[in-house]
């Protein structure tokens, strides 16, 4: 694993502090679950604006919701 320094406003530094009191869990671990979800949220982010930029040049095609479903048999 590798370490990082990380200089955070005092504000929030407070908070987690706070947090990992209540809950006993360390500073770590909620600042590695926030990294986390950020970071998926940003990957899934830039995945959907890729994907747009492809069905906007032509480069991929899309499906209407009754033709997805009909292809899987979930015709209701």
């Amino acid at each position: 694993m590798s370490a990082v320094s990380l200089r955070l406003p005092d504000e929030i530094s407070n908070r987690l502090q706070r947090l990992a009191l209540a809950t006993g869990r360390s500073k770590t671990f909620y600042m590695l679950e926030a990294i986390r979800d950020h970071l998926d949220d940003l990957e899934d982010l830039y995945l959907a604006e890729r994907e747009l930029e492809d069905v906007r040049t032509g480069r991929s095609q899309t499906m209407s919701l009754e033709a997805v479903m009909k292809q899987y048999g979930l015709e209701g």
